[in-house]
């Protein structure tokens, strides 16, 4: 066990990214495919192919997907994957070629490091290139690079985030897991403490976003414009309709992990993948509680891993000050 999501046998984990301009993107590839769901709760979502994923369409596997850095520019990184999954002739056969199905969602961390720096194609065809069994890089790679959290006062005053897993085994032999980008505008919560989020005035101490909002204090605006995104992955045999359910059951782990959360300011989604390797009940209740779990544990990770980068302070640093 990895305690990750490489976990799931038949997915790779692939990242890239700039440390400089602090971005990147972190791709999921399953080359025999896997079906797919998505639930979208946050009203600023940058997205590719989620229409695809609606069961009631006909496609029923996604090849790889894609969490990015570089708000709405980021989402050229997936036409990198497409680009290498095309040249390992994967994907969906239509006859004169195979088409890779890809997906993914974009988050926003334009407001830290160079902005006219973002996820290309070139960086998303090396992170296929990069694309591992055995590996995972948490904290400050792929997606996580520029992610941060705690917005509320602006850039100055935030925590830094990234991208974490968690997976669980049962004894039947299915696997839940999840790989979280975490960049969002509230507060990160472990066992009802907050753990990173907004700083107060010299940075010293993590305060309450909720309770810095109720008197009206809130500065807007794009430039604290954010997005936790993440993918659940099992080997449970799902179809799209029950991939879709899972997703939602799985934002109650953002939930309880983050708050606020799907705020008009974060476009907050989350894929599931079943690679169908085991047959389960068709009452997925268990699957949707596990999920749950791993998403959250996987947030709490994303925190824990993160790095001080540049002027923003990580979860290590506050603990040390403790």
């Amino acid at each position: 066990m990895y305690n990750n999501i490489l976990d799931v046998k038949g997915l790779k984990v692939g990242q890239v990214e700039d440390t400089d301009a602090l971005t990147g993107c972190t791709v999921v590839i399953c080359e025999e495919g896997a079906t797919c769901g998505v639930d979208v709760r946050g009203s600023a979502p940058g997205t590719r192919e989620t229409d695809l994923l609606d069961p009631i369409n006909s496609v029923q596997k996604v090849h790889a997907v894609v969490l990015s850095g570089g708000s709405a520019f980021g989402l050229e990184s997936t036409c990198g994957v497409s680009k290498y999954l095309e040249e390992k002739n994967i994907g969906f056969d239509v006859g004169v070629c195979k088409v890779p199905i890809v997906t993914g969602a974009v988050l926003f961390d334009l407001g830290v490091g160079n902005y006219k720096v973002r996820p290309d194609k070139e960086m998303g065809y090396k992170a296929c290139l990069n694309a591992s069994e055995t590996e995972l890089k948490q904290g400050n790679y792929g997606a996580g690079c520029g992610a941060t959290v705690g917005k509320v006062k602006g850039l100055d005053y935030v925590t830094k985030g990234g991208i974490g897993s968690y997976s669980i085994k049962l004894d039947n032999g299915v696997v839940v897991s999840a790989l979280i980008a975490v960049n969002a505008f509230g507060d990160i919560y472990e066992d009802g403490r907050v753990i990173a989020g907004v700083l107060n005035d010299d940075k010293t101490k993590l305060l309450n976003t909720y309770e810095i909002m109720k008197p009206g204090f809130m500065k807007g605006g794009f430039k604290i414009d954010n997005t936790t995104i993440g993918i659940v992955a099992t080997n449970a045999k799902l179809t799209k309709a029950q991939c879709k359910k899972i997703s939602q059951m799985a934002h109650d782990g953002y939930a309880k992990a983050i708050f606020p959360i799907h705020t008009p300011h974060d476009g907050d989604a989350i894929f599931t993948m079943s690679t169908g390797k085991i047959e389960v009940d068709s009452d997925i209740t268990l699957l949707g509680c596990l999920t749950v779990e791993v998403v959250e544990k996987s947030i709490i990770n994303a925190i824990k891993n993160a790095k001080n980068v540049k002027n923003i302070i990580s979860y290590n640093e506050l603990e040390n000050d403790k």
